[in-house]
């Protein structure tokens, strides 16, 4: 350390690229394979703003549950790959966190808060509970609508009933009314079931 110069002190070095992970994995040591790292790196997520963190966890764990190593526990191997599965600003933030993200459980974590933050949260929230039919949309592209924004917020926290609630009202004037008719009298008097029921039919009988 005494007998480096100036200069030296501020050149990067290897001790600054952040890499490789702090799970103890014992004394067994194992091999990701190449398949398994292109699977995943097949849809990486870069952090950019119109990115769905919770999509893309929920790809890389549908990949994930496709196969095993033995030997390894799933916690490890998740933090193995997971990774590979990053790329740019959301790469450097997993090697800048790794040490406080050594389960399963507070990666995922951590990568939602960091990834899907409340601002996002409370956006979708607010999508959700106003939702709209548009007057050129049918009942059924309704629905379609209604789903997407449901499924891009998968944390929203809202019972079937209140769904249910939420697409009824949130359709036009003309759109309830035919609901009402295929209810045989009020759509709301329906029970959770018969109203799904209803609303698959009238989807995959759109005439």
């Amino acid at each position: 350390m005494a007998n480096k110069t100036l200069l030296e002190f501020s050149a990067p070095t290897m001790a600054n690229i952040r890499t490789g992970s702090t799970v103890n994995v014992g004394d067994n040591g194992f091999e990701l394979k190449p398949a398994l790292i292109n699977m995943v790196q097949a849809s990486q997520f870069c952090g950019k703003a119109h990115e769905d963190a919770s999509a893309h966890l929920q790809h890389f764990l549908e990949i994930c549950s496709t196969f095993t190593i033995k030997g390894v526990t799933r916690d490890v191997m998740l933090l193995h790959l997971f990774p590979f599965s990053l790329l740019g600003k959301a790469k450097q933030w997993f090697y800048a966190n790794k040490y406080n993200i050594n389960t399963w459980e507070k990666c995922s974590s951590a990568f939602l808060a960091k990834f899907f933050p409340m601002g996002k949260t409370n956006a979708l929230r607010g999508r959700n509970s106003s939702f709209q039919q548009q007057h050129d949309e049918s009942i059924p592209e309704a629905r379609e609508c209604f789903q997407e924004y449901i499924s891009e917020y998968p944390h929203h926290g809202m019972e079937n009933w209140l769904l249910m609630q939420t697409f009824y009202h949130g359709l036009t004037n003309s759109a309830r009314e035919n609901m009402d008719v295929d209810a045989g009298g009020s759509f709301l008097s329906l029970t959770i079931t018969n109203a799904t029921t209803l609303i698959e039919k009238m989807v995959s009988n759109p005439g």
